[in-house]
């Protein structure tokens, strides 16, 4: 074997669903040097590669290889013989109908190292996300897996179809739909009743996925009706009744419904989680990203002489995490605030706050400059000294309001913004292909999503729109962005709520 030589993992990435892929998957996913994926590997895991790794596309379908599998399999080769650690990504597992067992051939016969790392079937994950249990005591003792894609009237066949037909159990045909005429005539022939229960299961454990269910002699016209086509799985067995009890998946409020969410990638994880846990597919085209700060010295200065200001005013977790950052660089604690006061304008603020160890003094109720202005006022005595580290852009309205009521007001820059590149062409193809509602969370993502979009709302305006708050509803409307649902607490679990009591 070539001493210096890098090694590949043939590593499963699961049936669709991002979230089933191993431990040690993404933890080889997130470090390798070079990611060779699947056409059912989903792009979703690709964000979880470092960005230092290379991306080679070799996805098939029936209708387009992009690599034939000889290429793959040199390809991986030259990869590893480069030094590089390599990570194979395939959909489901590599050794279950994922030609795993070819490449990992191909690499013993090159002196390549190699692992696998096991995935979750769609043979089994499809049912369960399907509410079909592959078995169930005292109805299927035995499961069966079968490729489907191999043609039923090819003379030397290797599948036993005598054998199939007689069984009691689960089948589970796998790549099934091109054949799936010709598997239910294989088996009728054999003496498989027409009335057996049936399933056909397109695009499992995502949130593509659609389901029909019924006797076996109709499930082909019943999934030509629905339009459905590759990737199915053919399901056949009673347990396959059992759906209209056990359905889980596809039955989430938010269910198909496609959310584009604007908000920076580094502070969505919660809101994309929320959706997604109640079954949204979710499009993260964030039109704002948190960059790091441009010029430090306002607000080293502003902290080095913090002993001058008896508030500090705080309007974003953004500005909080600024303010963190500089202090870890000056070799300052939160003890330098000792004689101060802090105001801030929501909870997940105050909560960014509290992981300094603050807490905040001052919160309205309603989560408005103007509310956040009216709350000073009536503090005793006067705040005389503000700090008010806030972004590069952003409204006057509270500094203003401050200055008004006699408050001398240093405004620093505590993080800096720009706009992702690519987001706009992102945005739009979505947008053509249809998205149900877009969240915005801050006028800056208004601002940046329209002028990503050529200064045109129209596009967006096909969507629902769903606002954090006021302030952000009026920058929408100057711009000429629909404001549709507001959210009544501003906050992502408010947004969330705005959007599933809408559905209702």
């Amino acid at each position: 074997m070539q001493s210096n030589t890098g090694k590949v993992y043939l590593v499963g990435a699961g049936p669709g669903d991002p979230s089933l892929i191993t431990v040690k998957g993404l933890k080889i996913l997130r470090t390798a040097d070079a990611i060779v994926f699947d056409r059912l590997a989903s792009p979703r895991l690709l964000l979880e590669a470092s960005t230092s790794a290379k991306m080679y596309d070799v996805g098939k379908s029936p209708e387009n290889h992009r690599m034939t599998q000889d290429q793959i399999n040199n390809l991986l080769v030259d990869l590893a013989s480069k030094g590089k650690t390599v990570c194979r990504l395939k959909g489901g597992d590599p050794f279950v109908f994922g030609r795993g067992g070819e490449e990992a051939l191909h690499l013993v016969e090159a002196g390549i190292q190699w692992e696998v790392v096991p995935g979750i079937s769609s043979t089994i994950a499809a049912p369960a996300y399907a509410g079909i249990p592959a078995t169930q005591r005292g109805m299927a003792t035995s499961l069966t897996i079968v490729t489907g894609s191999e043609d039923p009237q090819k003379p030397d066949s290797t599948i036993n179809w005598d054998a199939l037909a007689a069984m009691p159990g689960t089948l589970v045909f796998v790549m099934a739909w091109n054949n799936l005429n010709d598997i239910v005539a294989a088996l009728s022939i054999r003496g498989v009743p027409g009335e057996r229960p049936a399933a056909l299961i397109q695009w499992g454990t995502t949130v593509r996925q659609r389901v029909v269910t019924g006797p076996i002699s109709k499930i082909a016209e019943m999934g030509a009706q629905l339009d459905m086509g590759p990737p199915v799985a053919l399901v056949i067995g009673e347990v396959t009744g059992l759906r209209e009890a056990m359905a889980w998946f596809d039955t989430k409020p938010l269910f198909g419904r496609r959310i584009l969410v604007t908000r920076a990638r580094s502070q969505a994880s919660k809101l994309v989680k929320k959706l997604e846990d109640l079954g949204a597919d979710v499009l993260e085209y964030p039109s704002i990203r948190i960059v790091p700060l441009r010029n430090t010295k306002p607000l080293d200065k502003a902290l080095e002489n913090i002993a001058k200001y008896d508030w500090m005013v705080l309007t974003s977790s953004n500005a909080v995490r600024g303010v963190a950052d500089r202090m870890i660089d000056l070799g300052i604690d939160s003890r330098v605030f000792a004689h101060m006061k802090f105001a801030v304008n929501g909870p997940s603020t105050a909560k960014a706050l509290s992981e300094l160890g603050i807490t905040a003094d001052l919160m309205p109720s309603r989560y408005l400059a103007s509310e956040l202005v009216n709350s000073l006022t009536k503090e005793e005595p006067t705040p005389k000294n503000v700090l008010f580290p806030r972004s590069e852009i952003g409204r006057e309205t509270l500094a203003k309001g401050l200055r008004h009521m006699g408050s001398t007001v240093d405004e620093v820059t505590a993080y800096s913004t720009e706009s992702p590149g690519d987001t706009g062409e992102l945005a739009t193809k979505a947008y053509e292909e249809g998205v149900d509602f877009t969240t915005f969370t801050s006028s800056s993502t208004v601002k940046n999503l329209v002028d990503l979009m050529g200064g045109n709302p129209d596009l967006i305006n096909t969507s629902k729109t769903v606002i954090i708050g006021p302030i952000t509803s009026e920058t929408a409307r100057e711009l000429g962005v629909n404001v549709d649902l507001q959210a009544e607490e501003q906050s992502t679990d408010g947004i969330v709520k705005a959007i599933t009591k809408h559905l209702e």
